[in-house]
């Protein structure tokens, strides 16, 4: 069996990501295949510097696997169109809602209190228009100057962004599956966002699904899944997990950990 690295929710936190990069060549997987489980953007202090380092990464040859999260997925959208509603998002709040964390990525890119003020928006804050939408009048010039900082490989980058991967009896996915549907039946929507359906079910999927999306204090291993989305989103643990040879482990400082 290959060994494989997986690696969870990054949300800009680009530090603690470079960290767990170390930890993978220390653990002599410099050459190994890492597959990274989405939302790379919104909400830590560095998206720019996180995609910038993938990018930087997939120039120098790495084996690296990347699938799309719902945060990557509203940046996308927001890049395309100037979309900021997910209907996914039940309490309605947008993506440039402070809890999102849209503002904080666009602000790796751009001044957008500077931005803000060129277009004579009535507010600096970019989160003022995380309840209501900004209108039409302020959002097209907005989106000029976004386009001008956001550069057009991070566009491709976004755009090229799998939904899963599977390997070796592991279905990698940001967030779940649909229980009972195939594996190749598989919907972007539940890919992106499903929890409570997925997270309560305890039927055998085929594969072991190793996800992300619902952050957890550790690693949490289940009889049918894997979660490594361990808080980096609000400032908590970054965490990587290594499957060789039909085990699993947590890797961290002292070395690998069953799980």
């Amino acid at each position: 069996m290959t060994r494989l690295y997986a690696i969870g929710d990054i949300h800009g936190q680009k530090s603690a990501l470079e960290d767990q990069l170390a930890l993978i060549d220390k653990d002599g997987g410099t050459q190994a295949r890492v597959v990274f489980l989405g939302d790379y953007v919104d909400r830590g202090p560095d998206s720019k510097g996180v995609l910038d380092l993938f990018i930087n990464g997939i120039k120098e040859g790495r084996d690296w696997v990347f699938l799309k999260g719902n945060h990557d997925r509203m940046f996308e959208r927001f890049l395309d169109s100037g979309q900021t509603r997910d209907e996914r998002i039940l309490s309605g709040k947008l993506w440039l809602h402070e809890r999102l964390g849209g503002t904080t990525t666009l602000e790796t890119y751009l001044d957008t209190a500077a931005a803000l003020e060129a277009i004579g928006a009535p507010t600096r804050r970019l989160e003022s228009y995380g309840i209501d939408p900004m209108p039409d009048d302020l959002l097209l010039p907005f989106l000029s100057h976004v386009a001008e900082a956001v550069p057009q490989s991070h566009r491709d980058f976004l755009a090229n962004l799998s939904l899963s991967h599977e390997e070796d009896g592991y279905f990698f996915v940001h967030a779940g599956i649909r229980p009972g549907l195939p594996l190749s039946l598989q919907e972007e929507d539940d890919m992106l966002w499903i929890r409570d359906e997925f997270l309560t079910d305890q039927r055998n999927h085929g594969a072991l699904v190793v996800h992300g999306h619902t952050p957890v204090d550790a690693p949490e291993m289940r009889i049918n899944r894997l979660n490594l989305d361990t808080g980096a989103g609000y400032g908590r643990a970054l965490s990587t997990a290594v499957f060789e040879d039909g085990a699993v482990y947590h890797l961290n400082a002292f070395g690998r950990a069953a799980l």
